[in-house]
């Protein structure tokens, strides 16, 4: 079936009321603009996940052709940045078809444009390119980057595609990537964790941080993200307080500037814990979404519910006795205790949610 307006109408305002998700992403976080490849790879996931559902949208190359993607400025990633014939943003819907296909060279694309000149008028091609051109586009003119999120983006199409039962040109690569040679057992240890500590947290400043914000005032000097990469960088060591871990991130960060450690604790324990569990939430929504195409976690679902401790309390909990409760060991001992939901089963354990637990709440109260 052909997509109508009434049937992209449907699709975008399944988008608009889905309460964690903002399209275009860079409408809605300072981390992306309209530059931002990650943005554009997080916005094509978003529109694929919704549009195959609709019952009329059974077409691959129909989704390529009307996918919106005018406000993106190619520009920054065209190596050439010169008039040509071919516009930035109609080549990138050639190359996706090219992958979604999975063809190994543009002799392929190039038989099948010739052959389908109706697909040709829809993606606005006035010509057809010529072999070379094609050869030309993919290897000089666009970024590597660019390259990547072609891949990328036919991918997560390929599969949201095959989730809703839509017939797809090739079986997508449903497997992450490996850990790397260095790593020569299923679990990664501490010392693992951290030589790749720079990767997670990049991957994590693209999925994650958008989620989250500071309720800071005007003038700030300090990027908003560098607390988020700080509380990533305590996050990923073992008993590392804030200042002493923020002294080290001045010289680990590639950052010009970086909280202090006192601010830092400041700005973090402003959050109120209902808002924290917001953002978390909304990070979450965006992380299974990526986690979505991947084998690790197709289909798969044990949900867990379960209670945990923090360390033992040792101030003074006049006023918050029922919050700092008891531990679960029979003891004098006083710590905050959390419920958490946790995706688990076939892959790492997800916490979906957690809340804190008072005291007098029973377990189906929790549940």
């Amino acid at each position: 079936m052909v997509a109508t307006w009434e049937s992209q109408r449907t699709v975008f305002r399944r988008i608009a009321q889905q309460p964690y998700v903002q399209w275009p992403v860079y409408d809605s976080t300072p981390l992306y603009d309209q530059t931002s490849l990650a943005g554009l790879e997080s916005d094509i996931q978003i529109v694929s996940e919704v549009w195959f559902t609709h019952h009329e949208h059974d077409s691959l190359e129909q989704f390529i052709c009307t996918l919106p993607i005018a406000y993106f400025r190619f520009e920054a990633h065209d190596r050439y940045r010169r008039s040509t014939c071919y516009e930035m943003d109609t080549l990138f819907r050639v190359f996706m078809l090219k992958e979604l296909h999975g063809w190994k060279n543009e002799t392929a694309l190039l038989e099948y444009l010739d052959s389908h000149p109706e697909l040709c008028e829809r993606l606005e091609l006035g010509t057809v390119p010529d072999q070379s051109t094609l050869w030309r586009t993919w290897n000089e003119r666009f970024t590597r980057d660019l390259r990547d999120t072609v891949q990328k983006a036919a991918r997560t199409i390929l599969i949201k595609a095959q989730n809703a039962g839509v017939a797809v040109p090739r079986e997508p690569e449903r497997n992450l990537p490996g850990r790397g040679d260095d790593a020569t057992e299923s679990d990664p240890n501490d010392q693992a964790i951290l030589d790749k500590a720079g990767k997670i947290t990049d991957h994590i400043s693209r999925v994650v941080f958008p989620a989250f914000s500071l309720n800071r005032g005007e003038g700030c000097e300090i990027p908003e993200n560098a607390y988020w990469g700080l509380q990533t960088y305590l996050g990923l060591r073992e008993n590392l307080a804030a200042n002493e871990g923020a002294q080290s991130f001045i010289h680990e960060s590639t950052r010009d500037r970086t909280p202090l450690g006192h601010g830092h604790r400041d700005q973090i324990r402003d959050l109120p814990i209902e808002q924290i569990r917001e953002m978390y939430r909304q990070a979450v929504q965006q992380l299974t979404n990526e986690l979505a195409g991947t084998e690790e976690f197709f289909r798969a679902g044990i949900v867990a519910i379960d209670i945990t401790e923090d360390d033992p309390f040792t101030g003074d909990r006049t006023g918050h006795e029922d919050e700092i409760i008891g531990t679960k060991e029979k003891n004098d001992e006083y710590a905050y205790q959390w419920a958490t939901v946790q995706l688990v089963g076939n892959a790492v354990p997800l916490v979906l949610d957690a809340r804190p637990v008072r005291r007098g709440e029973s377990r189906k109260e929790i549940v």
